[in-house]
């Protein structure tokens, strides 16, 4: 047994801060002071508060430890794990109050928080199968082989109101009902693992820290719908996720509880990973299926669906990570229990990957329903600077932002669709007073022109056409002509699109049309960016009552735009102007603005 367990971030946002290192010194630090057996390093998965990694968190004090840096070993070694005194210039900043410190249950970051999904990330190793079935881990699966039929599996999914979490809404249950329907020689069940929307890290946060419960729910799945085998589709930029997906894998193997004849049941099912490469319309389920056999990721039109025909043209379940999150505790806990939590429509909860100008960068799970501004001023702590919110995007490239207007909606799949948004696979990107919506629009569609496949014309030609002429807004070289051209355009591309990618293509630029149209009309009529972020629209100009004429900014000025002499006011080129912001960065005086 060990007095003390330390348990640091072993995800990716803290793995690239360096917590690796942190690692290796506390081993160290530990066998200098003679500690090894009796303090525990433990590698966990993400905490959520990504923004403060490297994270540590010291039980049984459960002291929060954040920003940790090699050097503080020696110190929170000697004074915290040897004489029992937290190192408080080291604790999370919130866990500190007049009253002494408080769990980190209690921060606002984490107390309108209710982890489901998560509930296992930063709390077991998730490398070591032993720990997960000391949480439970692959009871449930037991309870389904030993005393549930099929159906019955299925029925329980049904009546939790479980939807999938990709992004579509899909209530699961009845997916899984298609697929069991189906009759064949074969049937597979296959994950979604492959998370590629801008600002979104939700999946790979639980497949880093919680990979067994994506292992046991397949196969419960599997079981549910007559299914042997399964596919895992990971995209390879997750290296750390992979590595832990495969440790789980072999590891359930040598327990029995993935292959022949589990739990003594005549059950076989098995698990193996397929790596995708990047391809962000891979994510949709018929060109996953596709790439999964070793072809070309392209989508194939619909019907036949998976549940008829999908890999290898045998009937396939298809749900994502975050929705297999849930399955095990909807059995151990009941379908009640779950469908207790959320709306009467969206039930459970959702994850969320918050970014953006937001002050707690992060990964957080709340129950449907609860508000935007809950999420962003309490869970997310508000928006740096003082500055004022604008709009969230959710949905990634495929979704919509939210206004200021509608900023305590509860946040549910029918809710954020009324408003011409989507709830997508959690992605929230937060965005202040400072942002140009045009350029928002077009930033997601560059995004979706990239990764199109290319297989149907609307999207391969449409998205191409569409981003021409928001670049043409955005250079204040279009007309007001143009925005009908544009909103035209986005409802054909909608309306003819093979697949999702597509057809969610010209959701970006009919939210931000809708909601701020002023802003486009700026652009083409003022032939201004009232954000001040397209450069094409911005003039530099240089006050000659605030000049010094110091030179600093024709020193740092690549062009050689601005000209002058010393102790006198200078003045810019605008046709050479770059509009870096170089000589901003540099004046003292405040003399340059932007018009």
């Amino acid at each position: 047994m060990f007095r003390s367990q330390v348990l640091i971030c072993g995800g990716t946002g803290c793995t690239s801060s360096g917590s690796d290192q942190l690692i290796h010194s506390f081993e160290s630090e530990l066998a200098k002071n003679d500690l090894q057996d009796e303090v525990k390093i433990v590698r966990t998965g993400c905490f959520g508060l990504c923004a403060l990694g490297p994270i540590v968190i010291i039980y049984p004090e459960g002291s929060f430890y954040s920003r940790v840096e090699v050097t503080d070993v020696p110190e929170i070694v000697s004074e915290h794990l040897l004489k029992g005194r937290p190192v408080e210039r080291l604790l999370y900043d919130e866990t500190v109050t007049d009253n002494g410190v408080i769990s980190l249950n209690d921060t606002n970051f984490y107390k309108k928080q209710h982890r489901v999904a998560l509930r296992n990330c930063g709390v077991i190793n998730p490398e070591n199968i032993d720990e997960y079935i000391a949480m439970d881990g692959y009871k449930a699966l037991g309870i389904c082989l030993t005393e549930k039929t099929p159906q019955e599996v299925i029925d329980i999914i049904k009546a939790s109101g479980l939807r999938g979490r990709g992004g579509a809404g899909f209530p699961t249950g009845v997916k899984w009902q298609l697929t069991a329907q189906n009759h064949a020689d074969q049937k597979y069940v296959a994950c979604n693992a492959d998370e590629g929307d801008p600002g979104a890290f939700m999946d790979r946060s639980v497949l880093e820290g919680d990979p067994h419960t994506i292992l046991e729910a397949m196969a419960i799945a599997a079981y549910a719908t007559g299914a042997n085998h399964g596919f895992i589709y990971v995209r390879a930029e997750y290296p750390i996720a992979v590595k832990r997906l495969q440790i789980a894998i072999n590891q359930a193997r040598e327990y029995g509880l993935l292959g022949k004849d589990i739990f003594g049941t005549g059950f076989d099912f098995d698990i193996e990973l397929r790596l995708g490469a990047g391809a962000f319309v891979c994510g949709e389920e018929t060109a996953l299926m596709r790439s999964v056999e070793g072809q070309r990721g392209e989508p194939r039109p619909r019907p036949p669906f998976p549940a008829q025909k999908g890999i290898f043209e045998k009937p396939t379940l298809l749900n994502n990570v975050e929705t297999y999150a849930n399955i095990t505790q909807i059995i151990l806990n009941g379908p009640e229990w779950f469908a207790s939590m959320g709306t009467e429509k969206s039930k459970g909860t959702k994850v969320f990957a918050l970014g953006g100008k937001i002050n707690n960068t992060g990964l957080v799970e709340v129950p449907m329903g609860t508000t935007l501004r809950e999420i962003i001023e309490e869970i997310g702590g508000g928006i740096p600077g003082g500055k004022k919110f604008k709009a969230a995007q959710t949905g990634g490239p495929s979704g919509g932002c939210i206004p200021a207007e509608h900023f305590d909606i509860p946040i549910d799949y029918d809710n954020l669709i009324s408003i011409g948004s989507m709830m997508g696979s959690g992605g929230m990107i937060v965005m202040d007073e400072d942002t140009c919506m045009v350029d928002i629009a077009k930033f997601f569609l560059e995004f979706t022109v990239e990764e199109s496949c290319g297989k149907c014309t609307p999207c391969r030609v449409g998205t191409k056409r569409l981003l021409e002429m928001l670049t043409k807004i955005t250079k204040g070289q279009a007309t007001l002509e143009d925005l009908d051209k544009i909103e035209e355009l986005c409802h054909y591309i909608k309306e003819n699109a093979l697949c999702g990618l597509g057809q969610t293509a010209p959701n970006p630029v009919l939210a931000t049309l809708h909601y701020f149209r002023d802003e486009y009309v700026a652009h083409i009529v003022d032939k201004k960016c009232p954000a001040g972020v397209c450069k094409a629209l911005l003039t530099y100009s240089i006050d000659p009552d605030k000049c010094k004429g110091c030179t600093l900014c024709s020193r740092v000025c690549p062009a050689g735009a601005i000209t002058g002499t010393v102790k006198l006011p200078h003045e810019i080129d605008p046709h050479k102007c770059l509009k870096c912001g170089a000589c901003i960065e540099k004046c003292k005086f405040g003399a340059i603005s932007i018009q």
